[in-house]
């Protein structure tokens, strides 16, 4: 076992911190006032190489592992998470999913424009269409529909909570195109969102992550080709929660990030206030609470290193992504909440930051996979 990173990894973590710095944190809590999408941030992300990190550069791609994923996450999390959901979704989700799954046409034409993060000088990134109104946690009573009509597909219905749902180009849609089969008889589609019948609804006033694309994403008579089809037939669900598998890893370390940004936040906040003739960080109660902090983030650490080298090295690590998730998540929403009541009333204001880190980690609870569902899945598979 080996508990040091390797000298590319340390530049690949001082990497996303420097960026993050320079790009991110300037701005930040006015982004996130006005919910502005961080388009020249993804962009300049997309320059780096962070935006197809673990593609192979055959596609375009960086051709990282997913350690490195896992410490760019984190770095720029501590920031600025909705600049990390849509790396997190581009990479884990849309990324990934094309390079295992999609056919060498489809890769061609699809996930070297998205690993690189740009077309036609342009922003080019994806998004993941799953979640609809009736059809959360619960991703087998899918709604969407795709009849098949011989040559093409004609796909019709509403997907809700889509990151990255109006910035994106690339659509990578789950719909039912067989409903008397069940779970067996959903497809995953590539969809462009320039065809005719697609249509985008407003932008989600949302409690967190802000600057993010949220939107519903809608289809009426979309004619989709038969050769953007991913995989067999009815492969559509299999791909769904293979995918996700991988995702959760991208979520955990957002969590992580943001856990990490709240605590490195307390630490500098104790070391300067004073209360009773010394800096609070020299009383018990808030060392206390710092040293929990610290103990858990590197808990949370730990399991998302463990996932990422298990993702690495061609293991099953379905389990591993999901533990981390729910504790990676959980650990940030508690740290989040302690960095607010270490700052006291500066915590409850937006120049501080750590208000926002709270808002921000509610969501790490709750997409892709709320913490019951990750519990669902732990308990499962140590009970089989």
């Amino acid at each position: 076992m080996h508990f040091q990173l390797t000298e590319e990894h340390l530049m690949i973590q001082k990497a996303a911190r420097d960026f993050v710095v320079s790009e991110c944190l300037p701005g930040v809590i006015e982004r996130d006032e006005h919910q502005k999408f961080p388009k020249e941030q993804i962009l300049k992300l997309a320059e780096l190489g962070f935006m197809g990190m673990m593609v192979d550069p055959a596609y375009g791609g960086s051709g990282m592992d997913t350690v490195s994923y896992v410490l760019a996450m984190e770095e720029i999390s501590k920031i600025d998470a909705s600049v990390s959901v849509c790396m997190s979704v581009n990479n884990s989700l849309v990324c990934w999913g094309l390079e295992a799954y999609g056919n060498e046409e489809q890769k061609q034409k699809y996930l070297a424009p998205l690993a690189q993060g740009r077309k036609d000088g342009d922003l080019y990134i994806g998004a993941f269409l799953l979640s609809e109104p009736e059809a959360g946690s619960d991703a087998t009573s899918q709604r969407t529909m795709a009849e098949d009509k011989g040559d093409h597909y004609l796909l019709n219905g509403t997907k809700n909570w889509i990151t990255n749902g109006n910035s994106a180009s690339v659509y990578l849609v789950m719909a039912q195109t067989d409903a008397a089969k069940g779970s067996r008889g959903i497809n995953t589609f590539i969809v462009e969102k320039k065809w005719p019948g697609v249509s985008v609804g407003a932008k989600e006033n949302k409690l967190g992550i802000r600057g993010s694309d949220t939107h519903s994403v809608m289809f009426q008579d979309v004619q989709v080709p038969k050769e953007n089809r991913i995989g067999e037939d009815g492969f559509g669900f299999t791909f769904a929660m293979k995918t996700l598998a991988g995702g959760r890893i991208g979520i955990a370390s957002q969590a992580l990030g943001i856990a990490s940004g709240a605590y490195e936040l307390s630490v500098k906040y104790a070391k300067e206030r004073k209360a009773f003739g010394k800096e609070i960080a020299q009383h018990q109660a808030i060392q206390f609470k710092l040293a929990d902090m610290a103990t858990r983030i590197e808990a949370a650490r730990l399991l998302c290193m463990r996932a990422a080298w298990e993702k690495d090295n061609k293991m099953d690590y379905a389990l591993s992504s999901s533990m981390a998730k729910v504790f990676a998540s959980e650990t940030a929403m508690w740290a989040a909440v302690e960095a607010v009541q270490i700052h006291g009333g500066y915590g409850y204001v937006k120049e501080y930051h750590v208000e926002r880190l709270m808002r921000d980690a509610k969501i790490t609870q709750i997409y892709e996979g709320t913490s019951e569902v990750q519990r669902i899945v732990i308990s499962r598979a140590i009970l089989k």
